[in-house]
């Protein structure tokens, strides 16, 4: 009998998405989050109860299959499950995967965090900072204007990261909607 490999606390998968990073990005949303920005989008993401636990192996496998360019992980909040997070971007980038992260810690807390330096060394694109509604921006992966984009490598440019749509829809063979993006719903103009 073998020990099970590494698992994360997921709430959803998406195998295919433009809105969530630069090119054809597999996205995966963690389970939980005790930050609790007000005005989340993805409020159902709070909970550490809720979602399922999913090795990392079969999120690979997936990831594989998928033939996306990329690897993209959200939440949730990442890095409360930082061992998982890194096992999954290692394995990413073991494929050739481009890694991204959002996450609701800024640049400094995540460097003074449990695994914190291992994972932003295996990253490509960071997005950090916490949700602030009265900031609300919805373009070039920011949710709202505090928020930065850090290039860690020369995988992407600026230009990468601005061609990425704001939004994006998918029906499934079962009818489920899935909205994604930093601005799935429109913006209220005034």
């Amino acid at each position: 009998m073998t020990a099970a490999g590494p698992t994360l606390r997921v709430h959803a998968v998406e195998p295919r998405s433009r809105a969530n990073g630069p090119g054809t990005r597999f996205v995966v949303w963690v389970q939980g989050c005790t930050l609790g920005c007000p005005g989340c989008f993805n409020p159902g993401t709070h909970d550490a109860t809720a979602g399922r636990d999913v090795e990392v192996a079969e999120l690979l496998a997936q990831l594989a299959a998928s033939g996306a360019e990329g690897l993209t992980v959200s939440g949730g909040e990442p890095l409360e499950q930082a061992a998982g997070v890194l096992a999954l971007l290692r394995g990413a980038r073991a494929q050739g995967r481009s890694t991204l992260v959002f996450s609701g810690f800024a640049l400094d807390e995540l460097r003074a965090r449990p695994l914190g330096p291992e994972i932003i060394a295996e990253l490509d694109v960071l997005i950090d900072g916490r949700y602030v509604a009265r900031e609300r921006l919805g373009v070039g992966l920011r949710g709202s204007a505090n928020q930065q984009v850090r290039l860690l490598t020369d995988r992407y440019a600026e230009a990468d990261i601005a061609a990425v749509p704001e939004a994006e829809v998918r029906i499934g063979p079962d009818g489920a909607v899935v909205l994604s993006g930093v601005a799935p719903l429109p913006l209220r103009r005034r």
